[in-house]
């Protein structure tokens, strides 16, 4: 289930999805077993349908992604990572409530 909207990251398609993305996208970096990523997969799917076209979310499995995860030091799962023009701008730890996520990608609009 879940939003349509929401991209499958890979170690892989990365470099083209988020480094080259023209809008803003949070990256979740989470794995099946995470009890935590899976209570916040249902707070993205609503985020990708609020912000569709403004700003792009992607989920990255960090089992089966480890190169991605690894280059920004993501050790506790879900990490959630706002990248703009490429860029590293917000990281968060932990699931995160909607109003905290909304409000990082409101400061990247």
């Amino acid at each position: 289930m879940g939003s349509d909207k929401i991209i499958t990251l890979t170690d892989q398609n990365f470099e083209n999805e988020v480094k080259a993305s023209q809008i803003p996208i949070l990256v979740d970096f989470w794995a099946e077993w995470c009890a935590p990523c899976r209570m916040v997969a249902p707070v993205l799917d609503e985020l990708a349908e609020e912000f569709d076209g403004k700003v792009k979310i992607g989920k990255l499995n960090v089992d089966q992604n480890r190169s991605v995860a690894a280059q920004y030091g993501v050790m506790s799962i879900p990490t959630l990572i706002l990248f703009k023009n490429g860029e590293l701008v917000e990281q968060m730890v932990g699931a995160q409530p909607k109003e905290n996520l909304q409000k990082v990608i409101q400061s990247a609009l």
